[in-house]
């Protein structure tokens, strides 16, 4: 659908601050997304933008309106994954592996039929069914050497899952087969593994800044009682206010 020239630039601005700010600042990103919605509802870039931003700020029930809109209006299975996630949002995990057996996934490419794994994984977690949610998640792509986009977020959900059952070795050799793809810090594996090794880091700048104020406390300590008040130490020969 086309929109008039003025109005399409409306638009674009404030789809952009929803890209823009998402990530940072999903509730002023959700603000934006709102406008572009009531300038341009019939827009299928529109609804898919709006589904982010709700889903982002856990408005589950509106992200899955939204994401379904724009589904109707592209006939794409793109967001079928993430509106799979929206039921597992919304306390629906049994609804979530329903659509993992859909006919569409078998038209996601193969980012979206990994993403789609790791829904139905999630969901079977929901469900109290950790054996199940590991065995979802074993699969070719998990076997394999090569790195994808998606790659760290997979091993680390597997990761994840085998910790949760208590296999602490299997789930530390995935924590670092995650770190080794994770070349963007799209997890926090090197954390993770931290962890379970018992590794405390300090925050270097805050490390610095206790030492800091140490030394100015110190500072303070050993300076004269009137210096400390800021007086010059002859503070009987000032002249004090007359009290009524």
């Amino acid at each position: 659908m086309s929109l008039p020239k003025t109005l399409a630039e409306d638009v674009s601005r404030n789809l952009v601050m929803v890209a823009r700010l998402i990530d940072e600042d999903p509730e002023q990103a959700y603000a934006y997304s709102r406008i572009a919605l009531r300038l341009a509802s019939r827009v299928a870039a529109v609804r898919e933008a709006a589904g982010f931003a709700a889903y982002a700020t856990q408005k589950y029930s509106e992200a899955l309106a939204e994401f379904r809109a724009a589904k109707r209006m592209t006939g794409s299975v793109e967001l079928w994954p993430v509106m799979a996630d929206c039921e597992r949002g919304l306390g629906r995990p049994e609804r979530a592996m329903a659509m993992a057996g859909e006919p569409e996934v078998q038209k996601l490419d193969k980012a979206g039929q990994v993403e789609m794994r790791l829904v139905a994984a999630g969901a079977r977690r929901d469900m109290g069914q950790l054996d199940a949610a590991i065995v979802t998640l074993q699969s070719s792509e998990l076997a394999s050497n090569a790195v994808h986009p998606w790659t760290a977020r997979l091993r680390y959900a597997y990761a994840d899952a085998l910790l949760a059952a208590g296999r602490e070795d299997e789930a530390r050799e995935w924590f670092g087969k995650a770190l080794e793809a994770d070349k963007d810090g799209s997890t926090d594996a090197s954390d993770r593994l931290a962890e379970m090794d018992g590794v405390e880091f300090v925050d270097a700048l805050d490390e610095d800044e206790g030492d800091d104020e140490a030394a100015i406390d110190t500072d303070v300590a050993s300076e004269p009682a009137a210096t400390a008040k800021g007086g010059n130490g002859d503070d009987d020969d000032e002249e004090r206010p007359s009290e009524a």
